[in-house]
Order: structure tokens, then sequence, then C-alpha cells
């Protein structure tokens, strides 16, 4: 598996969480935030500024408790476990995708308002493979780029700020309640954006020096900049162009930056706030993927992901599948910035909620774990900070157009990571395979003709040869599909083990064999049915010698390949063969588990078990099946 070096300083760290959190809607957030609450927006962000400092306080007591590379998603783990904590895994995940892409997608409609919607894509596709880049090369060159970003971040509202506040007409502000005080909490609900991202600096805790102290100063070191930032900005604007002029304005950053910079500096000043928000995009680039790799390193993704660069040092698999994913989200990407971020700020505040809520459940569960940064009043501050939360959604939800559909929408995408959680679970849990084993088990005997061909089954007879008299261990009887043809193979001397992890497959299997028994006087072997629920990691104690072993359907459930091959390998003698065969590459896009990912590797886990093995795949139009044949040999036989 690999593990990191800690090579992230707490200026590195900094820089990311500056990046990660600060969002569009600083930038943005004056014009949509003063069209529903006029100038009240500033009371907006100062209460959203309260909020964060605390969110940001309550993830620095979280990953000083557990400084694992799942951030969120471990947090979760310890205080829910393991469904809650992969639906939260996956909503960080889907979450973090979703700002990277309206972060990158605004930044080019920001420096390139002419351009079309296909020259625009293509730039953003050029920035998402060179970020992901940088972030595939390595932690050193990850941390530059951070720095860099970060001082964009920071310098570009800088420069507006101090000359604006030089011009600011202060009779904009007059009068000062000019909605009602209710409409706080709807412009709360866009400027909260401005912090979500205290998740991405989480993720490097096995990356960071000293992360239990790094990180939690970096996390509330980095908010309070950003709010004390976001409120001059916010006063800048506000104060230049007043709030009815600020509510008509889609970039309300750049009506100011023409107002008071000639053309040059406000050009400059343009292309700064350009790679900020680029800078934010990288900042989620480098961290997401160690979410991915926390996820797979607990069996709650493909194995592939959890797999560490032996020079780079970087979590190259899973940053290879978010290049991929970024792409096809900006395929999708280019809507209305402003129904870009409804979509995505309800999915945000779920998360934090829960996220938030791990801080009381973790205390009362873990007292004893050391923790080197504690948030003050756990109880009554985090309840607080999520009843404001969900008065900010709610008050949108009835004040906004349209926002029905788009919270809907967005609790949809949340929902996905349901049957993604089924997926993983039946690659990786034996209870749920046994559940949809036994649930599936006469369907699957409805559709065997067509799983199982004639064809299929003379190649692996013609390569087992003469059965008769021989003892045969089916590893995997599934519904009886081979059991009644090697019954009739061994004859009356010979004897076949039928195994299952399935009660379903077995009952079915066994009427098989009992109607074939009755129904002809052709010779029937012996056929003895075994129900094992640990045969995904076993050989059943009761076989103690087979001369040939068949297994169909059974190579993507076993969990610990190399036990069960050492097992076999003992009950045979030399010379006995072996032959499994399983369905592979499930629509050639859902991945398979991880000693399945190619023939080679297939080949060389049986060859260290002591077999000489042929590995053939057999192509086809929606999934490919996957046929070994094997001998047993004491000799370095590497094929047959």
């Amino acid at each position: 598996m690999g593990e990191f070096k800690q090579l992230f300083s707490y200026k590195a760290v900094l820089s990311l969480a500056i990046g990660s959190i600060a969002g569009t809607t600083l930038f943005f957030g004056a014009g949509i935030g003063s069209r529903y609450s006029g100038n009240l927006v500033l009371l907006a962000w100062i209460l959203v500024s309260a909020m964060a400092i605390y969110i940001a306080a309550c993830f620095g007591e979280l990953v000083s408790t557990f400084p694992k590379a799942g951030g969120s998603y471990e947090f979760a783990k310890q205080a829910y476990g393991r469904f809650f904590s992969f639906m939260l895994g996956w909503t960080a995940w889907l979450f973090g995708n979703l700002s990277i892409v309206v972060m990158v997608v605004g930044a080019t409609g920001f420096l390139f308002p002419q351009l079309t919607d296909f020259h625009q894509f293509l730039i953003s596709v050029a920035v998402i493979v060179v970020l992901n880049a940088i972030a595939y090369t390595g932690a050193q060159a990850s941390s530059i780029m951070l720095v860099v970003f970060a001082v964009a971040m920071i310098a570009a509202p800088a420069a507006l700020i101090a000359k604006g506040l030089q011009v600011i007409d202060w009779k904009n502000f007059t009068p000062f309640f000019t909605h009602p005080a209710y409409t706080v909490m709807t412009a709360a609900f866009f400027m909260i954006e401005s912090y979500f991202g205290w998740e991405s600096a989480t993720y490097l805790a096995e990356e960071t020096i000293n992360p239990r102290k790094s990180i939690p100063k970096a996390l509330v070191h980095a908010t309070i900049i950003i709010a004390v930032i976001g409120l001059l900005l916010l006063l800048t604007i506000m104060g230049i162009l007043g709030w009815k002029t600020a509510s008509t304005t889609q970039l309300p950053f750049i009506d100011v930056t023409g107002i008071i910079f000639d053309p040059k500096f406000s050009m400059a000043v343009i292309f700064g706030t350009f790679f900020a928000l680029i800078g934010a995009a990288a900042s989620g680039i480098v961290a997401l993927p160690r979410l991915v790799l926390a996820l797979a390193r607990d069996k709650l993704f493909p194995g592939q992901f959890k797999a560490i660069h032996p020079r780079f040092n970087t979590p190259h698999n899973a940053v290879l599948f978010q290049t991929g994913t970024l792409v096809i989200l900006l395929l999708l990407g280019f809507a209305n910035y402003e129904t870009l971020l409804s979509i995505t700020i309800p999915i945000g505040a779920i998360m934090y909620v829960v996220i938030l809520l791990t801080v009381p459940i973790t205390r009362a569960k873990y007292p004893q774990i050391e923790r080197p940064f504690k948030v003050p009043i756990p109880k009554a501050g985090v309840a607080t900070v999520v009843a404001l939360i969900i008065m900010a959604v709610a008050m949108w939800a009835f004040s906004a157009p349209d926002s029905a559909r788009l919270l809907e929408l967005s609790i949809s995408l949340i929902a996905i990571g349901l049957p993604l959680y089924l997926l993983v679970e039946l690659n990786y849990d034996p209870k749920m395979i046994t559940e949809v084993n036994d649930i599936f088990a006469y369907m699957t005997l409805f559709f065997e003709k067509f799983t199982f061909t004639p064809k299929m089954k003379k190649e692996i007879f013609t390569f087992l040869g003469d059965l008769k008299g021989r003892t045969v261990l089916e590893f995997g009887c599934g519904v009886g599909t081979l059991t009644t043809d090697l019954a009739k193979k061994v004859g009356l001397k010979g004897t076949v083990y039928s195994t299952h992890f399935s009660k379903n497959n077995l009952k079915i299997t066994s009427k098989r064999v009992d109607n074939l028994k009755w129904g002809t006087d052709f010779p029937v072997g012996n056929v003895q049915m075994l129900h094992d629920g640990e045969m995904f990691r076993r050989v059943h104690p009761n076989v103690t010698y087979a001369d040939t072993i068949v297994s169909a359907g059974m190579l993507s459930y076993i969990q610990d390949m190399r036990k069960v091959l050492k097992e076999m390998w003992a009950v045979l003698p030399v010379g006995g063969k072996v032959v499994f065969t399983d369905y592979v590459d499930f629509f050639h896009i859902l991945p398979n588990v991880e000693w399945l990912s190619n023939e080679k590797n297939i080949a060389q886990v049986f060859r260290s078990a002591g077999f000489a093995v042929r590995v053939e795949k057999k192509r086809g139009i929606l999934w490919n099946r996957i046929f070994l044949y094997g001998v047993k040999t004491k000799e370095l036989v590497a094929y047959i």
C-alpha cells in the first residue's frame, strides 16, 4: 500500500486552507447577496464569518484527534460507522468535485467572457489537466503551487480594498436597513460558500509535519484572514456601487475594478482574480485524491486507488481518476453560475452539519483520546451553528425562485451514493454478498443458459479430461450450473464436493441433483452439499483431498486469494488441475476487485501459489469473462 512522507509545512497547509476555503462568492457574492438583503449583506457576512471561525475550530479539534488522510470521512467513521461514513465520504467527494468545476468554469468565464462555450471548455480542460499533473508529480510541487495561488487569492482583493476604501461613498449605506431583518439568512445562504472547504486541509493530515498542531492552527488562521478580507471587500464594493447597482450586476468585482483603476492595472487585478479562483480549484485537486485513498483503504472504494506512487509519493491512481471525473463534470458544468451555486451549497450544508455533529459524538465515545486542540462549548456551539445552517437553507428554499427543484437535485446527487455503496459492498462484505445471492438465486437459474453457455462447459471439460472415479471440489456451485455435469462425469465411484455461501443456491443445486438421480438411469457420483459462510477466505475443512478443483463465479468474491490458493494446493496432488471462470469488466467501466485488475496480475497470484497457469479473457459486449486453467506443480513452470 505504501505510506506518505510528511512534506507539507504549516505554510503550505495555510496556503491550501486559504485557497480551499475562499470560495467564489468572496468575489461574486456582493451581487447575489445584495439582491436578497441590500446593505444587510454586510451583517450576513459578519454572521457567516462568526459561524465559519467556530466551524474551523471544530475541524481543528477533529483533525487533532484523528490525523488521518480521510479527513471528514475519517471523522464520520469514528462517529457513525461504515454506511454513514461512506455516504459522508461520497458527499464530500461530490461536493469537492462540484466546487472545483464551479471554480474552473467561473474563472475561465471571468477572464474570457467573450469566448464561446466550446472554447471555454477547452481552456477549462487544459487547466484541469495541468493542475492534476502537478498534483500527480509530488507533494513538493503541489506545495509550491498552493503557496503561489494563495498569494494571488490575497493579493487580488487586497489591491481592490487598498484603493477602493479611499473612494467609498458612505451615503450608499444610508438607509442601512433596506430590507427586512430575516433576509440576512437568505443572503447568508449564498455567502457561506465563501468558507466551504475546511475539510480539504484535513485530507493532508498524513503528509503534514506535526499535523495535530499545524492543521488546526492553519484552519483557524485562514478563516480569520478570509473573514477580514471578505468584510473589507464587501464594504468596498457596496460603498462604491451601492446595493441597488450591485444587485443588478453579475460581476461587481470587475465593475469596481474598472471604476477605480486604469485599464492596465485593472486587467492585472482581473488576472490576479482568475489565478485566485484557479488556486481555489488547485487546493481541491491536491486534497480530494486523499479522500478516495482513505475510502479505498477501508474497502469502500476499489482497492486500486489506495496505491501510492513509489517515486512521487502521491495517490496517483486517485489523481488520474479525479482528472477523468472532472473533465466529465466540465461537460455538464456550463450552466448559470447562481444555479451551480444553488446545487452545491445544500450538498455542502448537509455535509457540514453531519461533520459538526461528530464533535460532541466523538467526545462522548472516546473521552480518553488526546485532543491537542479543543473547540469551546462543543454541545451548545455545535447546536447553534447547525441550527443557523439549517435556517439559512430553509430561508433560501422559501424565498429563492426554483429553489425546490434545485434542492431536490442536490439531494438526488447525494442519493446516488446508495447504489454505489451496495456495489462496493458486493465486492467486500460477505454478509451483503450472501444476502444478494440468496435473493437473486432463482433469477440466476432463469438466465443460466445465457450466462453459462454449452460452449463454455465444453472448453472446461476438455481441459479437465477424464474425471471418472475422481474427487472434484466445486468451489462455489452457484445454482448447480456445473454440478449435474460433474456428477455425471465422475460416475458412481466419484465424489463431488459442492460448496457455496448461499443457502438458496445450495437448495436449488441440491434439488437439481436429486432430480438427476431420480430422473435418469445414468450412473451419478456422490454429491456432497457443503454450506460455507467463510468460503470467501478458505476451503471448507471437510474437503481434505480433491483430484480437481472447478470454480465458476467466485473469483471476484474471494477476499484472501493467496490463503485460499494455499489451501487448494494442499488438497490437490501434483498434476491436479484447477479451472476458474468469472465475469469481469462489467459494462467496461466498473473496476474489478484489485487483484483481478489484469490477466498478468491474476496469473502471478496463481503462480506464486504453486500453479502453472494459462489465463484467457473472452471479450463480451457488456462485460468480459476470465478463464483460468491451472496445474499444481512442484517445479517452476510459468505456463501451460
